[in-house]
């Protein structure tokens, strides 16, 4: 069983620092990088600087350095005022059509869902053109928080068309609406164009993801289809250090 963080533990996985042709920054970022795979559990606290720099007689910028670089790299996380922890593995998925419930499940994770939102609104004029809807029309909206394993993934903020999920607020929400829409109305998920991009968190988002307003998360924006028929458009908010895309790409 891994350990939690202590300076006694780190000073056992850590080995020397050398003057090398390799950057000190990068021989501690190895080092630390081995701690946090090999000793500490998600979610354990990193030794101080103080106690990297004493222990590897190395300046606070070299350490700041190596930490910055494990930060971006997703295996640690910064908590002002509280300090450096080794962040969650993230959920690896490959790029595919899959709601996030069959995800999961395929994954070997255990899906679950707080509903935020389930009404009949007011399309927004995005979604009245993603959807194909008359000008003024009203479509079900879905604002749903998204756990794996208890733990917060995602936010996702669905428009559907109520001409063919119009029995969808009747239903329960809690589980995964593409398997509702091709079991109870006869709308089968087949294609989807999605796109996917980086950016801060909304305060909102930040929030619900336990990230912060601004913490880096992907944002995927996606129109859901059933053969020619624009059934969902949907965005999703993605915690960056808990989810990660995978793909082959060929000639």
């Amino acid at each position: 069983m891994r350990a939690t963080a202590t300076a006694g533990s780190a000073q056992r996985a850590m080995g020397a620092i050398s003057n090398s042709q390799v950057p000190k920054h990068e021989q501690l970022r190895v080092i630390i990088l081995k701690l946090v795979k090999e000793e500490l559990e998600p979610g354990a606290r990193l030794p101080s600087e103080r106690t990297l720099m004493d222990s590897y007689g190395v300046s606070r910028i070299t350490v700041r350095a190596a930490i910055g670089r494990l930060v971006n790299e997703g295996h640690l996380v910064r908590v002002p005022a509280k300090g450096t922890f080794v962040a969650d593995s993230p959920v690896q998925s490959t790029l595919h059509l899959a709601s996030f419930t069959q995800e999961m499940e395929a994954m070997g994770h255990v899906p679950s869902t707080v509903v935020l939102v389930a009404e009949a609104a007011d399309a927004p004029d995005a979604i009245v053109e993603a959807l194909g809807l008359g000008q003024g029309s009203e479509a079900i909206h879905l604002r749903r928080l998204r756990l794996a394993d208890g733990r917060p993934v995602s936010v996702d903020d669905a428009w559907y068309n109520p001409d063919y999920a119009g029995g969808l607020l009747d239903i329960d929400l809690t589980g995964s609406v593409y398997r509702a829409l091709a079991a109870q109305f006869g709308y089968q998920i087949d294609r989807a164009r999605q796109s996917v991009r980086s950016e801060g968190a909304p305060a909102d988002v930040g929030a619900l993801l336990g990230t912060g307003t601004g913490a880096p998360v992907l944002v995927f924006d996606r129109v859901s289809f059933s053969g020619n028929l624009a059934i969902e458009h949907s965005r999703s908010w993605y915690r960056s250090d808990r989810y990660s895309l995978t793909m082959e790409v060929r000639l």
